[in-house]
């Protein structure tokens, strides 16, 4: 008897632990309403308000992307964080958490927490099956909290803006690991040891009206304060709207 009042006040135990844990998992989740925009199962807009472009629809993101309210977007700064989203108000709901992109602007309307994601990302808080039934309701509450962004294989890309010339020059930044999004730019053109500082022209796109000829290193802060150094990731004789890769994380 003894014994058994002992596994049973352990398995008591064990219950109001995972209870807690679960409480306070779900804590961390705040509400706000999502809508889709774009095709059922596409990746929302080509170029919007971050600069990105038909990434969306590849590796890393994979069309798990949301365009953001005035809060999520953050004058373009929020481009690039990553949230945890999940629906439990339509009988079409999954429950479980996906992970999208903070990757255009929701405006008009939208509130200032409210996801507008891709088609495919709507539908993928649905029980398999039923992602029809889950966008032909259009609108959802549902829970978010932001998290790390983690893409498996990719660490931090940049874009040559179609603009760049020998007197001006612009990069989009994309899928940053970590962080997701940017609060400081600076460059450095060859080994000259000046860091330069460039200005958001708009979403994730940061500019300088200077020559840059290359190879060229960028000093990148994250909204959390924190510094990584991507070293001559940018050749001499760089072109306009090809992508350069480097291989550091937040």
């Amino acid at each position: 008897m003894r014994s058994f009042l002992k596994h049973l006040h352990t398995l008591f135990t064990f219950i109001a632990l995972l209870s807690l844990f679960i409480i306070s998992s779900n804590a961390a989740f705040s509400s706000t309403i999502a809508t889709w925009y774009g095709d059922p199962n596409g990746f929302g807009a080509n170029g919007g308000a971050c600069g990105y472009t038909d990434i969306l629809g590849k590796a890393p993101f994979y069309k798990m992307v949301s365009a953001g309210g005035y809060a999520l977007f953050k004058s373009g700064i929020g481009c690039g964080t990553c949230y945890q989203v999940k629906c439990t108000s339509n009988p079409a709901c999954s429950g479980y958490p996906i992970t999208v992109t903070i990757s255009d602007f929701c405006p008009g309307t939208c509130g200032a927490y409210q996801f507008d994601l891709s088609g495919f990302a709507f539908g993928a808080m649905a029980i398999r099956g039923r992602e029809d039934e889950l966008r032909h309701a259009g609108q959802v509450q549902i829970q978010y909290q932001r998290v790390p962004c983690h893409y498996t294989g990719f660490n931090l890309a940049f874009r040559i803006n179609s603009g760049s010339n020998p007197y001006y020059f612009a990069t989009a930044m994309e899928y940053e690991n970590g962080a997701g999004d940017i609060s400081r730019v600076e460059i450095q053109n060859g080994a000259s040891g000046s860091w330069l500082p460039m200005q958001q022209s708009f979403g994730a796109v940061w500019k300088i009206n200077a020559a840059m000829p290359g190879p060229l290193s960028f000093r990148i802060t994250s909204s959390f304060r924190q510094t990584l150094v991507a070293t001559n990731v940018i050749p001499v004789g760089w072109q306009p709207n090809q992508m350069y890769y480097s291989h550091v994380n937040f």
